[in-house]
């Protein structure tokens, strides 16, 4: 018992000296290895060279940023005057105040502002993607219930048309039945109309890359319609804001979209007396519809902007659409040898809610005689305010 008594304890003192040295070997390398990291430069790092000097430009930028300062003074380039002038090889710091807004830090050449619909892979090369980009949008506003009307109008559409579904009722995998909904864009929202779609998804820098928008309700017969001689039409009389003709007997308002059997085109029409106080002013001319319009790139551009927010039904604004075309009389007309018709289904107003007894349609037609009176208030105090402005000076 006593020898293995003595061979425990020379153990125990073998192996705290071996902690100890590794303690102290552990600790000199720690101290020589602090002292050379601070002497190891990162451009010794071997990065791809557009990784490594997006990574120098951060690492120089006097180790943090001061964005919360006011704009510093740039030259025409957009670089910092007192930096302007550096040859050290290093990026200066960027502000560029013709950037779009958010984006006055990064350089020009960057910048991607616009953008599109087009279905891309998961892999490849981005530049191979596409096969063919389609040269227009149609958007319509559908509910599942309307699925085989829907089916019938898109096949009037070739593959220049990028199809985007607005579902007003939540229903979006149910489509799959139809091969061509298998490259639609689906987007999904219940109990919206598509003006407040086209608002929030609509915008003109997301759809820049298509010639002309498409914004259609789901209840249009196009048994007389074929879109890709409709586009020839619209480029061939100038177009700008344009809508097919109505077949007379069914859903029509107003004279001016009411087809033509005579013509390609018409862009003036006679109303009841007293309806306008011009002959090139609404509904008079400079006037469509808002169940099927078709806008070029640049005219949407500016609709965009006129579609108020919290207005989601669109009614006025057919009235005020000339604002954003010159000559309104001109650029603005109804295409009578491609015509469609309305078949007057209100699904929307089904999606209402039932007030007072009342049935849920009625509520949803009341708020859209509410909007007009809302926006051309609106219109009008927009106007007089900007009169005011300009008068002063």
């Amino acid at each position: 018992m006593g020898t293995v008594h003595r061979s425990g304890a020379n153990k125990k003192t073998i192996d705290t000296g071996r902690l100890i040295v590794a303690a102290l070997l552990g600790i000199g390398f720690g101290f020589f290895f602090g002292i050379s990291f601070q002497y190891i430069s990162f451009n010794k790092v071997h990065l791809p060279s557009s990784l490594g000097s997006s990574f120098d430009v951060a690492m120089t930028n006097d180790h943090g940023s001061h964005r919360n300062e006011s704009p510093p003074m740039t030259n025409g380039n957009g670089l910092r005057n007192n930096e302007s002038s550096k040859s050290n090889g290093s990026i200066p710091k960027i502000y560029v105040a013709t950037n779009p807004r958010g984006a006055e830090l990064l350089p020009p050449g960057i910048i991607a502002s616009e953008s599109d619909y087009y279905l891309r892979r998961l892999w490849g090369e981005p530049n191979e993607d596409l096969k063919k980009k389609p040269k227009y949008l149609l958007t319509i506003t559908v509910g599942y219930n309307q699925r085989l009307n829907i089916d019938a109008m898109v096949k009037k559409f070739s593959e220049d048309f990028q199809i985007l579904l607005f579902h007003y009722d939540g229903r979006t995998s149910e489509w799959e039945e139809f091969e061509w909904s298998k490259n639609a864009i689906h987007v999904s929202a219940r109990r919206q109309s598509k003006w407040w779609y086209a608002k929030r998804f609509l915008h003109p820098d997301v759809v820049a890359a298509y010639e002309y928008i498409l914004i259609w309700d789901e209840d249009l017969g196009l048994e007389h319609f074929d879109g890709e001689k409709y586009m020839q039409l619209v480029k061939k009389h100038g177009l700008e804001i344009s809508q097919p003709g109505l077949e007379p007997n069914n859903g029509l308002t107003w004279q001016m979209t009411k087809r033509r059997g005579d013509r390609e085109v018409h862009k003036f029409t006679e109303e009841k007396p007293g309806w306008c106080s011009g002959p090139h002013l609404p509904p008079c001319a400079a006037f469509v519809e808002i169940m099927a319009p078709v806008f070029s790139r640049e005219a949407w551009r500016c609709v965009w902007h006129m579609i108020q927010n919290d207005l989601v039904h669109g009614w006025g604004l057919d009235f005020a659409l000339r604002r954003c075309v010159e000559p309104a009389h001109e650029k603005i007309g109804v295409v009578d040898s491609q015509w469609i018709i309305h078949q007057v289904i209100p699904s929307l107003g089904s999606q209402g809610q039932s007030e007072s007894g009342k049935p849920p349609w009625e509520g949803v037609r009341a708020r859209c005689k509410h909007e007009w009176s809302l926006f051309q208030n609106r219109l009008a105090n927009a106007d007089q305010a900007y009169v005011a402005q300009i008068q002063k000076g």
